[in-house]
């Protein structure tokens, strides 16, 4: 789990953030809030098409006024309410518009015509390399994903004059290199987006963009700037060399994948996006130094925009970077006005205004977690500190430890539901890097400022920065790497909500548990009716504590049986199997495409020890997840079969299992192999057949036995190669069958009735692009009597028991 960005607000103070003691946090904008989140998120659900929009708006117009009419009548705070009532309709309305106006023109007629397009556009963020499937591509090197503006489409013997947001994804380097601001042509063809993005159409581009313009002066200098950052610290070590942009600017396109998993676990991921973190301490540093070359009254806020508004350019004005910005702009607002201590009621106002401007926000996780972390910085943090410095706590120390636990606390529900796990180390690990963040910080900002001047000297700064990032650097692995760094957490909307729950439930039996043990102010002095005070409250928390425990053991991902066998994990649209072979030891067939999803099942599989990793062939989606396999585990070997293609995911592979110190061997028909409970025979492929896809008919099939159960794994095998192993005769009856290609309709029927499964698996993704598993497949698993699991409704399945009593079983996902 990692701990998410404070939004803007300077995380360095947060005392002056919080009302004097005594006076009430000014909360009245946070109704208005709230309704402007809910009518955004409302809005910019519509289905396109007006009338739903406009039924939509009219609906919750009539309820805002129901509400208001109520609220009047009960003599409530009625301009509050009414603020409330307004920014409902006003963020339905806005985010309606939106869906309708993104939706209506050609770019979306002909993306759902899948039509093949010319476009004139101009890149409006940063282009970003990504590695698992996106809209139905598979992943290949340098698969690069870049947002546009269209202005021009050609398409269908038509041209447009249009103004669309579009995703264009696309494989040469040379769309890596593009930068905000500059005007491109592209070709390619277009694809309906998935439901909920902000664009109109998906452009799978053909070739290199045409460059049409170039870019601002100002974004060029950026591009430079950010430029020699990366090589200014081009001598540091490979963690270090990869964490420096990564905490200036957010450029982690060097962090190596091991880091950033050392990251996620440490709860540190937030540190290498650009947040409010990075803009507190740029602005404070010049803050600073403004104080000490005498500048004074409005100068100081000043100054501190200035600072802001050039590390915005600096970071590139991508959406985290200006929401930050947005509410850091409100808070010097504040600091030149004299209202510091207004800031719950300029987070409202922020919240307000930025999904005004974008009600996309309302669906960001990024901006959720934003929102969270600085109302646990405003409301929460001041008041545990000052509460801890009354209780003989250094104030230094409680500030400390106050600001990472609220944000902490205030974010776990949201942060569960994109990791399915809470950190148990997040909160101190945040306390130790915490000294070193802003020198990091500093230091990498002046070598990015002195890059174009003097080489040698930026080189110089970046070294200096590289001691703090190294000592950031061991924090997360030492952390990532204790015992329960980690537990696993149902990743669901119940999960979320039980989470907040127990966080809720915790604080209130804590603070009881305070109040029971001393009297108020009576410096732990307790009379005799403070005495009775306390036991009588004493029920409660025992109540609280069992609503705890009952909580934690129903929201918590079940665990699986102990005579499990085989487990199907859920990660996404590929495949990750786990065959039990002794307390604590699994072979591993696949790893699937995202290492987090493979590692986080294997951990919930109590898996320590892998005797070996096969990898039926050298798709994306069957070997990406091979770093989450070897993470903090001994692994004994990695095999792949003969067939050397997609060669980039062949030299990924030998990177991972060279850095690992793993040896990487190949499998061969008639390979039989026994570890611990669980051996297997090699029964495919015997040769290259050159028909349908060459990788998918070249998978590695396992025949395998654990126990009394026979199980037979197909990887991605298509018809030709089904008839092919079919006709050598080396398959028969079979309890387990994973079903080849994720339940494709490219199936051979013999395959089935041969085998004739009491149990079938199809490990496949949620809303997947290809249209797994086909129906005529299902169909035919339940014409044969197999009982069917599917990882995209089920989550993680396990195959447990004997073959006399075989079951299935959901074990989280």
């Amino acid at each position: 789990m990692s701990m998410p960005s404070t939004g803007g607000l300077p995380a360095a103070e947060p005392a002056d953030a919080e009302p004097a003691a005594g006076q009430p946090a000014d909360l009245r904008l946070l109704a208005p809030a709230l309704a402007s989140w809910l009518g955004a998120f409302l809005g910019t659900g519509t289905v396109a098409g007006p009338g739903r929009a406009y039924l939509l708006t009219a609906g919750t117009a009539v309820a805002g006024l129901v509400a208001l009419a109520v609220a009047i009548s009960r003599r409530l705070q009625r301009a509050v309410v009414a603020a409330a009532a307004a920014c409902l309709l006003g963020g339905l309305l806005v985010g309606s518009l939106h869906v309708l106006a993104i939706g209506a023109g050609p770019v979306d007629e002909m993306g759902h015509e899948r039509a093949t397009a010319t476009l004139a556009a101009t890149v409006t963020a940063d282009p970003v390399r990504v590695t698992p499937a996106v809209s139905g591509i598979r992943r290949t090197d340098g698969l690069v994903v870049v947002r546009v503006r269209v202005s021009r489409l050609e398409a269908r013997g038509g041209a447009f004059r249009v103004r669309t947001p579009v995703l264009v994804i696309a494989t040469d380097p040379a769309w890596q290199s593009l930068l905000p601001g500059q005007a491109v042509a592209a070709v390619g063809r277009l694809g309906p987006p998935r439901q909920g993005q902000p664009i109109a159409a998906v452009l799978s581009a053909r070739g290199p963009p045409t460059l049409v313009g170039r870019p601002s002066t100002l974004q060029r200098g950026a591009g430079t700037l950010r430029a020699g950052l990366r090589r200014a610290s081009a001598g540091l070590p490979r963690a270090e060399r990869g964490l420096l942009p990564g905490l200036v600017v957010g450029d982690t396109s060097r962090v190596p994948a091991d880091v950033t998993e050392d990251f996620r676990t440490a709860g540190l991921t937030h540190l290498t996006a650009v947040s409010g973190a990075n803009l507190a301490i740029v602005s404070g540093f010049v803050l600073l130094v403004g104080r000490r070359l005498g500048l004074r009254g409005l100068a100081l806020p000043l100054a501190g925009a200035l600072a802001m508004a050039g590390f915005v350019v600096l970071a590139r004005p991508q959406a985290s970077v200006v929401r930050a910005a947005a509410m850091g702009a409100i808070a010097l607002a504040a600091l030149a006005t004299g209202r510091r201590r207004r800031s719950a009621a300029a987070l409202g106002a922020a919240v307000v205004v930025l999904l005004a401007a974008d009600p996309w926000l309302s669906r960001s996780y990024g901006f959720a977690l934003s929102v969270l972390a600085t109302g646990g910085l405003v409301l929460l943090a001041p008041r545990w500190a000052r509460a801890w410095t009354a209780r003989g706590l250094p104030d230094p120390l409680a500030q400390a430890l106050a600001v990472p636990l609220a944000a902490q606390l205030a974010c776990g529900p949201v942060i569960v539901l994109l990791s399915g796990q809470v950190s148990l180390v997040a909160v101190p690990a945040n306390l130790l890097v915490a000294p070193a963040i802003a020198p990091a910080t500093v230091l990498g900002v002046l070598a990015t400022l002195v890059s174009p001047v003097h080489a040698p000297t930026a080189a110089g700064l970046a070294r200096l920065g590289g001691v703090f990032v190294w000592w950031v650097a061991l924090v997360a692995r030492r952390s990532a790497a204790a015992p329960w760094a980690a537990i696993d957490w149902t990743d669901s909307v119940p999960g979320a909500l039980g989470l907040a729950a127990l966080t809720v439930v915790a604080a209130v039996a804590v603070r009881i548990l305070a109040r029971g043990l001393a009297g108020p102010g009576d410096g732990g002095v307790r009379t005799g009716s403070s005495r009775r005070h306390g036991r009588g409250r004493w029920p409660w928390i025992v109540v609280i504590s069992l609503v705890v425990v009952v909580a934690i053991v129903v929201l918590r991902p079940a665990r699986p049986p102990p005579d499990w066998l085989m487990a199907a994990c859920d990660v996404g649209q590929g495949d990750a199997l786990v065959l039990a072979a002794g307390e604590g030891t699994a072979v591993v067939v696949d790893a699937g495409p995202d290492p987090r999803a493979v590692d986080r099942c294997l951990r919930r599989l109590r898996v320590t020890r892998i005797a070996l990793v096969v990898l039926t062939h050298l798709h994306a989606d069957h070997v990406e997840g091979l770093p989450g396999v070897l993470r903090g585990r001994a692994v004994g070997e990695v095999q792949i079969g003969g067939y050397d293609e997609p060669s980039d995911e062949l030299a990924r592979v030998r990177r991972w299992t060279e850095a690992a110190g793993v040896t990487l061997t190949r499998a061969t028909v008639g390979d039989r192999v026994t570890v611990g409970r669980v051996s297997w025979e090699v029964v495919w492929p015997d040769r290259v057949i050159v028909a349908g896809s060459v990788p998918n008919n070249a998978s590695i099939v396992l025949l395998v036995r654990i126990g009394s159960v026979r199980l037979l794994l197909t990887g991605d095998i298509e018809r030709e190669a089904q008839r092919a192993m079919l006709a050598a005769g080396r398959v028969g009856t079979v309890d387990v069958l994973k079903v080849a290609h994720h339940g494709s309709a490219n199936q051979d029927p013999r395959l089935l009735a041969l085998a004739q499964p009491r149990v079938a698996l199809v490990s496949v993704g949620v809303g997947n692009d290809y249209g797994h598993p086909a129906p005529t497949t299902m169909q035919a698993l339940r014409v044969a009597g197999a009982s069917v699991g599917r990882t995209d409704r089920d989550g993680t399945l396990v195959v447990a028991g004997t073959r006399r009593h075989l079951r299935m079983v959901r074990v989280g996902g």
